[in-house]
C-alpha cells in the first residue's frame, strides 16, 4: 500500500500534466470536423501504453475510429484482466457556458475538490478515468507487481453508440477472451464515501422531424390555416407523459422490472441529501414519476427526455415564418429486461400514430442498448470492494447508475464475463456539460486502487 502511495506522489506532477495534453485533443467523435484529432488521440493512447511498459500494442481498423488493443501477457496459466475504455469525448457545446475553454485544461480549486479539479472536455469521461488504467498499469510494471495478465480495449466512438466496437467485439473473442473485465467510466457516491455501480439503465436514441407544408410560410397569410410543425410537434412531444409523469407511449412499462419493498430498502441506505441536490443544480423542487424518490427515478426507472429541439427561425431578431420542418432528438433511459430495439419499434409506431393528418412524421433511430445488473457476490466485484476498502477506510456500497454503457451487456453476451465498474467521478463533475471536471484527488485515488483489485481478484481466484 505505502509503495503505491509513494510512487504516486512521487509521479504526481508528470500524471497530471500527461492528462492535460492529452485532454487537450478535442476528440469529438460525434463531428466530422474532429476527425483527424479523434486519430489523434488514439495514437496518443497507444503511445501511453506503449510508455507504460505493456509489450503489444496496436491500433486496430474499424469501419469507424480505430481501437487501441494491448497486452500484457506474463503467464497464460495465470487470470487475465480486460481494461475497456474510451478516448473520444462529446461536443463541448454551448461553449460559451464554459468559465474556461473546453480543450484548453485549467486546474481550479472548488467546495468539493479543494485540491483542485481539471476543467476540460473528457476530464472524467472518460479520458481522466481511461488514463487512471493507464498509469496503474505503469506502476504495477515499474514495481514489478503485475499480479496477472492484462489487455486493453480503448475505443473512440462511446459518445455516437459505439457501433464499430461491436463489429471488433463479435470479430475478435479469442482475442479478448478474459476472466474479467474492468472499465471505470462511472461514478462514485462521494470523495469520502465510494461505492460500486452494479446496474445500468439501457438506451434508445432516436430523431424525429414533423414535416408540414413544403416550404416556409409567412405567419400572417398562412397562420390559422396551415399546421405549423412546431406546434405540432410540441403538443406530440407533450403527450409522451401523463400528470404522474409516466410514459404513455403502450408496451412501454411490460418488461419493466420491479425492485421489491426490500431492494428499494437497501438502495435508501446510500447517503443522500435532497437539499443538497436541489442546492447544486440551483433547482426549487424535484420534478419525476410519481410514486418513486429521486434516487429510484434516475436508476431503477426508466425515463425519456428531449435532448434538443428545433426549426424555424431562431437567428437575430423577428422573421415572422411558419416552418416547414421541425425535429427533435429523443433519448429513453431504459432498465434490465427492456429491449432497447423493441422499445425503438414501439416508441416510433406510437409517435407516428398520434400525429394529425396536417403534417407527416420520420422517426430515426440513432443507437441503442441493452440495461445491465452485475452480481455483488461475485469475485470481481469482491476484489474491487476490497480495494476501494483499503484505499478509502471503509466498504464500496453497491449503487445503481441512471447511465447508460451499452456494450457491457454486449461484453457479457460475447465474451461471456462479467464487469466490474470502478468509477472514481463524481454526479457534480458536469459530464456531457459545460465546465465538465475531474478532481486531482480522484485521479490519484484511481489510480492508488486500481493495482489493489489485481492484487485481491488474483489471490481470491485461487
Amino acid at each position: 500500500m505505502d509503495t503505491i502511495k509513494n510512487y504516486v506522489q512521487e509521479n504526481k506532477e508528470r500524471f497530471i500534466n500527461e492528462l492535460i495534453e492529452l485532454l487537450k485533443i478535442p476528440s469529438v467523435s460525434a463531428d466530422t470536423a474532429y476527425s483527424q484529432d479523434v486519430i489523434d488521440t488514439a495514437n496518443a493512447v497507444k503511445l501511453s501504453l506503449e510508455k507504460a511498459g505493456c509489450k503489444h500494442v496496436e491500433i486496430c481498423e474499424t469501419p469507424g475510429y480505430p481501437i487501441v488493443f494491448g497486452e500484457h501477457i506474463i503467464d497464460k496459466n495465470l487470470p487475465t484482466v480486460l481494461v475497456y475504455g474510451h478516448y473520444d469525448v462529446q461536443p463541448p457545446d454551448p461553449v460559451e457556458l464554459w468559465t474556461s475553454p473546453p480543450f484548453e485544461p485549467v486546474i481550479k480549486t472548488t467546495e468539493i475538490h479543494p485540491e483542485g479539479a481539471i476543467f476540460a472536455r473528457g476530464a472524467c469521461d472518460d479520458k481522466g478515468q481511461m488514463y487512471m488504467h493507464v498509469k496503474a498499469f505503469e506502476y504495477m510494471i515499474a514495481s514489478n507487481n503485475l499480479p496477472c495478465n492484462v489487455k486493453f480495449m480503448i475505443e473512440g466512438e462511446e459518445e455516437v453508440g459505439s457501433k464499430s466496437l461491436s463489429w471488433f467485439v463479435e470479430r475478435n473473442q479469442k482475442k479478448l477472451a478474459n476472466d474479467v473485465i474492468l472499465i471505470s467510466d462511472t461514478g462514485m457516491i462521494s470523495n469520502q464515501q465510494p461505492s460500486i455501480t452494479t446496474g445500468l439503465r439501457g438506451l434508445s436514441y432516436v430523431e424525429v422531424e414533423v414535416t408540414g407544408p413544403n416550404r416556409d410560410l409567412h405567419s400572417g397569410l398562412y397562420g390559422g390555416a396551415v399546421a405549423n410543425p412546431i406546434n405540432v410537434l410540441s403538443k406530440m412531444i407533450a403527450s409522451l407523459h401523463d400528470e404522474n409523469n409516466h410514459i404513455t407511449i403502450p408496451g412501454f412499462y411490460d418488461k419493466v422490472e420491479e425492485l421489491s419493498a426490500d431492494e428499494r430498502t437497501e438502495m435508501a441506505k446510500a447517503p443522500f441529501s435532497l437539499d443538497n441536490y436541489k442546492k447544486a443544480l440551483d433547482i426549487a423542487d424535484v420534478y419525476g414519476e410519481t410514486g418513486y424518490v429521486t434516487n429510484e427515478r434516475n436508476s431503477i426507472r426508466p425515463t425519456l427526455d428531449v435532448n434538443g429541439i428545433w426549426g424555424g427561425y431562431t437567428g437575430e431578431g423577428a422573421k415572422t415564418v411558419i416552418a416547414s420542418k421541425a425535429y427533435a432528438k429523443i433519448s429513453m433511459r431504459l432498465v434490465p429486461n427492456q429491449d432497447w430495439e423493441e422499445i425503438t419499434q414501439l416508441f416510433s409506431k406510437h409517435f407516428i400514430s398520434i400525429a394529425p393528418k396536417s403534417v407527416t412524421v420520420k422517426v430515426t433511430p440513432h443507437h441503442g442498448g441493452q440495461g445491465y445488473v452485475t452480481p455483488i457476490d461475485s469475485i470481481g466485484y469482491k476484489a474491487a470492494n476490497q480495494a476501494y476498502t483499503e484505499t478509502f477506510g471503509l466498504p464500496a456500497i453497491p449503487v445503481r447508475s441512471g447511465g447508460s454503457i451499452p456494450i457491457v451487456a454486449l461484453f457479457e453476451k460475447e465474451l461471456k464475463s462479467k464487469t466490474i465498474l470502478m468509477g472514481f467521478g463524481l454526479d457534480s463533475d458536469a459530464i456531457h456539460s459545460p465546465n465538465e471536471h475531474f478532481g486531482i484527488f480522484n485521479y490519484l485515488k484511481g489510480i492508488e486502487t486500481i493495482p489493489l483489485f489485481y492484487k485481491y481478484f488474483v489471490e481470491m481466484s485461487k
